[in-house]
């Protein structure tokens, strides 16, 4: 098994194509879309939880099989059907034309995998097993989601605020580093945890002094 590098991808406005159309496409559909993806789906029928996402014109629809050529201009392909030689065929397919694709559950065919995410406002902590283990990562995201509650995504939302207000105003590089790391080291996260929601100017002019 390989060992896979780690790293997010921007794909706001990226064609992507997933082929197949059952839940576990449906979940990639939705999470690329998510991401500000252009994605195209390519299946005879979809999940019916994809029709407002089609409809409103967010998902392109081709109700037929895969064929060669549909991966042209792509930055990212997912096949996830029951026919193996459709999901060897877009590996092959995407291997051809240097782009990125997953086969849902076979890790011999991906370049890359999809890890469990964690997510908290702009947190976000994946959680990969190298593919070994999927249902051991869902279990993992399982016990990181009650440690990483919402008061995770209030913080990196007010240090956002406070980083700005910073820049503005010290001009010393050393300085705003050490304020930003006095803040994040500060009982902040469990000011937060209680309910206390100071604004960016109330903890600059805290922490500043």
């Amino acid at each position: 098994m390989p060992r896979f590098y780690p790293m997010m991808l921007d794909l706001r406005g990226k064609r992507c194509v997933v082929a197949g159309g059952g839940e576990v496409a449906a979940r990639k559909v939705e999470s690329l879309a998510e991401c500000g993806a252009n994605v195209t789906m390519i299946a005879p029928a979809i999940d019916p939880s994809l029709k407002p996402l089609i409809d409103s014109g967010v998902v392109t629809h081709f109700a037929r099989g895969y064929v060669a050529g549909d991966l042209q201009g792509a930055a990212l392909a997912i096949a996830s059907t029951d026919n193996e030689a459709v999901n060897r065929a877009v590996y092959a397919d995407a291997n051809a034309l240097g782009i990125p694709v997953n086969v849902v559950d076979v890790p011999d065919l991906c370049t890359f995998i999809v890890p469990a995410v964690v997510e908290q406002g702009d947190l976000t902590i994946a959680i990969s097993t190298s593919g070994k283990s999927p249902a051991m990562a869902k279990r993992i995201r399982k016990e990181m989601q009650q440690h990483f509650g919402p008061e995770y995504g209030a913080m990196l939302q007010l240090l956002g605020e406070v980083r700005q207000l910073a820049q503005a105003r010290e001009k010393d590089l050393d300085r705003r580093m050490k304020l930003m790391t006095a803040i994040v080291n500060s009982g902040l996260l469990e000011r937060l945890r209680g309910g206390a929601r100071p604004t960016a100017e109330e903890i600059f002019k805290e922490f500043a002094g």
